[in-house]
């Protein structure tokens, strides 16, 4: 006999603050039933499978959104690998088959704008009728305001590729990363006495925030400092094409701050602080150089300015 469950369902893109908001209600609702909660997401975008040709920008990969989604503590999330099959699915259908055969929902907690079924025709009243006639409550949560919205991965996706990755923080709870490896460059900055990483992402439909310089976070290396400890690094991130060396392919380059050590093929994950400036040319490598030494003692401000923040 299935267990009972008390779930809510979406793509869940960043896992942002709206999300976290609408996943503490549901546990809050399981609470006062007696039952246990759980999460419904998607592996794929389902606009990705229905439009082949589409791609999607994520804030979170698939790992990484289960990974946020289960440490939110709900007791199941479920990854529903999206089809056409059930695309053509109707809201009624998808709510009898698959949550209430399937899955054992007897409460269904719907976000203020979720939509689903065949061509997202039905709305919130529709799910109330087709829930009672198959004994699932359906109940729709308040959304979390911000500013004069609410809080969305399409606002998150429009700050980030306005560089502005303080605001996406605030709308993320915590900071945009991406994760990568490292791969052989050209080594310019080595030249110039700045040596970067050049980083390949580990999935190529991550969201790229827009050109320009970043102060970063370095969370995770696989590298160990002298007392063998994965150090927690800083640095400054350059997202662009090196107009100044006749770039022409946007590339993601880190410099990590005071360190000399081999990269090459390590992972990377880079979190971003703070936006420093756009990408500039510059008429010489000493005029760029002279830069980078500002962009480096501004990084070396904000995040120190951040690490006190965070033990305070």
């Amino acid at each position: 006999m299935l267990s009972s469950f008390a779930a809510t369902i979406g793509f869940f893109d960043g896992v942002h603050l709206g999300h976290q908001f609408l996943i503490d209600c549901l546990k809050r609702e399981a609470q006062q039933r007696g039952l246990q909660s759980m999460v419904v997401t998607f592996g794929e975008h389902p606009r990705k499978v229905l439009c082949p040709n589409w791609h999607p920008q994520l804030l979170s990969t698939p790992e990484e959104k289960v990974a946020l989604l289960r440490a939110m503590g709900v007791d199941e999330v479920v990854v529903l690998p999206f089809s056409a099959e059930m695309a053509r699915l109707s809201a009624r259908a998808f709510m009898q088959q698959v949550l209430k055969e399937q899955l054992g929902v007897t409460l269904l907690l719907t976000g203020y704008d979720n939509r689903f079924g065949h061509n997202r025709e039905e709305g919130f009243d529709d799910y109330v009728a087709y829930g009672r006639e198959m004994g699932m409550e359906v109940l729709a949560a308040k959304p979390l305001k911000q500013g004069d919205g609410c809080y969305s991965s399409s606002m998150v996706r429009r700050l980030l590729t306005e560089g502005d990755v303080v605001g996406a923080c605030q709308c993320l709870g915590r900071p945009y990363s991406l994760s990568g490896h490292v791969e052989h460059g050209e080594q310019i900055g080595r030249q110039l006495g700045f040596p970067t990483a050049n980083i390949v992402l580990d999935n190529q439909e991550k969201l790229i925030p827009c050109k320009g310089v970043y102060a970063v976070g370095i969370k995770s290396v696989n590298l160990t400092s002298p007392g063998g400890m994965n150090p927690l690094l800083g640095g400054m991130m350059n997202i662009g094409q090196r107009p100044t060396f006749g770039g022409h392919r946007t590339t993601l380059e880190v410099h990590i701050l005071g360190y000399r050590g081999d990269l090459y093929g390590k992972s990377i994950d880079i979190e971003f602080v703070e936006r420093l400036r756009d990408e500039q040319y510059f008429e010489s490598a000493e005029a760029l150089v002279k830069q980078m030494e500002e962009d480096a003692r501004r990084t070396r401000i904000i995040l120190d300015h951040e690490l006190r923040e965070l033990h305070e």
